[in-house]
């Protein structure tokens, strides 16, 4: 890809409402990011009754609800998912949507989304992998919480379903709400690619935009970032996501970040050509030198600007007899 894909997370900050839901499609596509993705499930098909929820989420939520009821007033029906995504399609953005069963997976490929997103959460789950594995399109797969063996597992299921390697992208992900920076760990994220052959980018769970500022530096080709409408609004994930004017602040960044990077070619760029005779130097008269005389250090010395014959003659330059005569600061000629 010649830029890096910005994958704008609403995930389930809209609580439930439509109207949210439209709002953040709003804010994503104002910020410039290519997809906007939110995440389709079924409360009764993703967990059991009585699931503990994780300690960010109890910080975050009643502490007498479970994650059944957490999540249940957090789903998004069909019919929605049909008014966003032609929400999405007025507005100009992609929409996408993290499918976390095997129903989900089918009623998005129903509605015909261009890609399928892998929680971390599913990457041990093989009847899930096989299910996307089979579904013949582009795929992008969160590794939060595994091992490179657990990632090589789960892309080799993948591939033996059916999948192309050259659509995958494994995301380099920690699952902690936010993530601390110590436990960010971003050069696993070269690991991975070095290690399986494979497109790779970040999945970022850290307060604020560092952290995928650098994964694009370092090579990420997709950056995944959640985001809402006001961060003390209540529910599981918005402490953590990116409120609007720093989504729009971090795409901005990450792509003058990818006009910074060039084609790794050491030239003069276009812009500084024209700085060339003014910052470097030429060999010039440090005194008069009459004509016939020889050339030497007591005789020559270098100073700007460069429009004659480069320092890097000097030591062919000395060793000449001087053809003409010359006032102190005259370019050399010969």
């Amino acid at each position: 890809m010649d830029k890096t894909l910005i994958i704008a997370e609403a995930g389930v900050n809209h609580n439930g409402s439509m109207e949210s839901a439209k709002r953040l499609i709003d804010v994503a596509e104002g910020s410039g990011a290519d997809y906007v993705k939110f995440q389709t499930f079924k409360a009764e098909t993703l967990v059991t009754q009585t699931a503990d929820k994780a300690e960010y989420q109890k910080e975050l939520t009643d502490l007498d609800e479970t994650q059944f009821k957490m999540i249940k007033k957090l789903e998004l029906d069909r019919a929605a998912h049909e008014e966003l995504i032609q929400y999405c399609e007025n507005k100009d953005i992609r929409f996408l949507s993290t499918a976390f069963d095997q129903d989900s997976i089918d009623m998005l490929a129903e509605l015909d989304i261009p890609l399928f997103k892998i929680p971390s959460g599913e990457i041990t789950n093989l009847p899930y992998l096989r299910h996307i594995g089979r579904m013949g399109k582009p795929i992008i797969m969160s590794t939060g919480m595994s091992t490179l063996a657990e990632v090589r597992s789960a892309l080799n299921v993948l591939l033996e379903t059916g999948a192309e390697k050259d659509k995958i992208t494994v995301l380099h992900c920690n699952t902690e709400y936010p993530t601390p920076m110590e436990d960010v760990n971003l050069k696993a994220m070269l690991t991975v690619g070095n290690k399986l052959g494979i497109n790779v980018g970040y999945s970022d769970h850290t307060l604020g935009i560092e952290v995928s500022i650098a994964a694009v530096a370092m090579g990420a080709t997709v950056i995944e970032k959640h985001f809402t409408l006001d961060r003390t609004l209540p529910g599981p994930d918005h402490a953590a996501s990116l409120e609007p004017d720093e989504l729009k602040k971090m795409i901005n960044v990450i792509r003058n970040i990818e006009k910074a990077m060039g084609d790794g070619l050491k030239k003069p760029s276009s812009s500084e050509i024209k700085n060339m005779p003014i910052a470097r130097k030429s060999i010039v008269a440090k005194k008069s030198i009459k004509k016939g005389e020889l050339f030497s250090e007591e005789n020559l010395t270098v100073k700007r600007p460069g429009t004659g014959i480069s320092p890097m003659e000097w030591d062919s330059i000395i060793v000449l007899e001087s053809k003409k005569g010359f006032n102190k600061d005259d370019l050399i000629e010969i």
